[in-house]
């Protein structure tokens, strides 16, 4: 089959390309530096013409309200260019519990993306992933100071970008979904533990203050960032993976 990869340069992207094209089919990675821009449009009837599938992977180069228009315009132009050049299947990557979190304007726009995906008329299927594990970087930025990260104890289940990669590759060789897939890393953890793991892992001297009012992740209640019942579960370790 022929896949078109849109984000197919970046993180996740580039490794979904890599396994499809592993599995024998022609996946085709689109960007900026390729010449396609899902805001403007440009490129993109070129990007999806001759497409069996579609696998969009671009994310907001923001998490605050902002984000909201960005999904709302990318997913206007790409559906409309994927339903004119007759594209049999739409695959997006989202975040496990990402409908049970309104306070956070990023999760409220993924939520606005997924809903654009299910009112068009192709077919599609919903990634839906836990915390990836590369992230854990950018969380001890957001609320680091001196010598010292807060964290609150919001229960997450990180699960690693390759392992990640491989589930969308396999779903969007399927057939369409109509509906979610949740995946998850194999261990839960409280993100305080999290940052404290990753710190000594990497002989990093700042110390890990349980703050339940810290960070993006402050607004997340329960256990809606951990795997919910049906998950498929990926073999990727934190442990293993730092190491």
């Amino acid at each position: 089959m022929k896949f078109a990869v849109i984000g197919g340069t970046g993180r996740i992207g580039s490794q979904v390309v890599e396994n499809l094209r592993a599995a024998g089919h022609e996946a085709v990675p689109h960007s900026p530096s390729t010449g396609v821009d899902i805001i403007t449009g440009q490129g993109l009837a070129e990007a999806v013409e001759g497409a069996d599938v579609v696998v969009n992977l671009t994310n907001s180069p923001t998490f605050d309200e902002a984000s909201l228009a960005f999904f709302r315009t990318s997913m206007d132009n790409l559906l409309a260019a994927s339903e004119k050049a007759g594209v049999g299947h739409f695959v997006i990557l989202s975040i496990v519990g990402v409908d049970q979190v309104p306070g956070l304007d990023y999760y409220r726009a993924k939520v606005l993306q997924e809903d654009l995906l299910k009112a068009g008329s192709v077919p599609y299927s919903i990634v839906r992933a836990t915390q990836f594990m590369e992230f854990m970087d950018a969380v001890l930025s957001w609320t680091a100071d001196g010598d010292t990260v807060r964290l609150p104890r919001t229960p997450v289940q990180p699960i690693a970008a390759a392992d990640v990669a491989r589930f969308v590759a396999e779903t969007a060789q399927g057939a369409p979904l109509g509906g979610v897939l949740d995946i998850a890393g194999p261990d839960r953890y409280p993100l305080d533990e999290l940052g404290r793991l990753t710190l000594a892992a990497r002989n990093d001297g700042r110390t890990v203050v349980t703050d339940d009012t810290a960070g993006m992740f402050a607004a997340v209640h329960g256990d809606v960032l951990t795997a919910p019942s049906g998950a498929r579960i990926a073999p990727t370790r934190y442990p293993d993976w730092l190491a």
